[in-house]
């Protein structure tokens, strides 16, 4: 029986793995497996020649992979951040391009609904965020150690919170007294600061992405990540990214635009040089959660996928 812990909605279930074109005998990465909702609907179409490497940085999240698929021998778990999926095809004596490599970022259900992960401001539980916890300092840690303008910095970068000065100004101060180590003591301590609220928002909200953010080192993931994809994908192999905050999705805007646009050539020449071909294209428009997706788990709300595809 699966622990209550483990359960989780994934977003864009059907959409994702459809954008995939999976096929039976392909090789895949699911680099963000949480509660293997894509891994399953990717095995449903494997034949026993196809390969899924799946990867995880949460322990909880990898104990679940080899439990489920402690039988079978298309799947292979590897711990450790999706910028590193090279190392897993290796581990996994795979030395052949993929077809499909898939990556649903963010946090999963499963780690903000337990308190004792620290992700949500909603919950009482020691202020963590690693989504490995076995590796790194969590978020009281660096919290307690960093300097006003490090914590000024990451609240702006990666939260775009306007109080950012404020309230790192504040986390300095109060924490002389009472270093930080809760969820809800950040929680409050950042209600204390931000007088002006926005609508439907915990005034928290920012802070604790871009916390989180920096703790886990996710933007740098995915961007090492994306780079390795193009050398890693066998033509026609497609790229799935779900992404589901603005700057996230910056990111892979931007690597599929540059990695599908030719470079710039000098003016009249007749036809377009092999070399200059770019290595990959862009599938389709931007797609979102639809609106009954939404009704069903409103954190899909925010959700937004984009697919590439390798073409030479």
């Amino acid at each position: 029986m699966i622990d209550p812990k483990w359960k989780h909605d994934t977003v864009l279930l059907q959409e994702a793995v459809s954008a995939l074109d999976v096929l039976a005998e392909g090789i895949y990465v699911d680099g963000t497996y949480g509660r293997g909702g894509h891994s399953a609907l990717i095995l449903e179409q494997l034949s026993v020649n196809g390969r899924l490497i799946v990867i995880d940085k949460d322990p909880v999240a990898i104990e679940h992979a080899r439990a489920r698929h402690a039988d079978d021998p298309r799947v292979f778990v590897w711990h450790g951040s999706f910028r590193d999926f090279p190392e897993a095809l290796s581990a996994a004596g795979v030395t052949d391009k993929v077809d499909g490599i898939l990556l649903d970022l963010g946090v999963s259900s499963p780690q903000l609904d337990d308190a004792e992960r620290g992700f949500s401001f909603m919950r009482e539980g020691q202020l963590d965020m690693r989504m490995d916890t076995s590796r790194g300092d969590s978020a009281a840690q660096w919290l307690n150690r960093a300097d006003e303008a490090e914590i000024t910095d990451v609240l702006w970068r990666y939260g775009e919170e306007r109080f950012s000065r404020q309230i790192a100004k504040e986390i300095v101060r109060s924490r002389v007294q009472h270093p930080l180590e809760t969820t809800t003591q950040l929680a409050e301590l950042i209600a204390s600061v931000i007088r002006k609220r926005e609508p439907g928002k915990n005034p928290a909200t920012r802070s604790f992405q871009a916390i989180r953010i920096k703790v886990n080192q996710e933007l740098d993931d995915v961007e090492a990540c994306l780079q390795q994809t193009v050398d890693s994908l066998a033509p026609g192999g497609r790229l799935v990214v779900i992404s589901f905050h603005s700057l996230e999705d910056r990111i892979v805007k931007h690597f599929l635009r540059d990695v599908s646009s030719p470079p710039r050539l000098p003016k009249g020449l007749p036809i377009m040089p092999e070399f200059a071909q770019p290595p990959m294209k862009i599938l389709g428009k931007a797609s979102r959660a639809s609106d009954a997706e939404v009704d069903a788990n409103v954190r899909s709300r925010s959700a937004i996928m984009r697919v590439g595809e390798r073409t030479a």
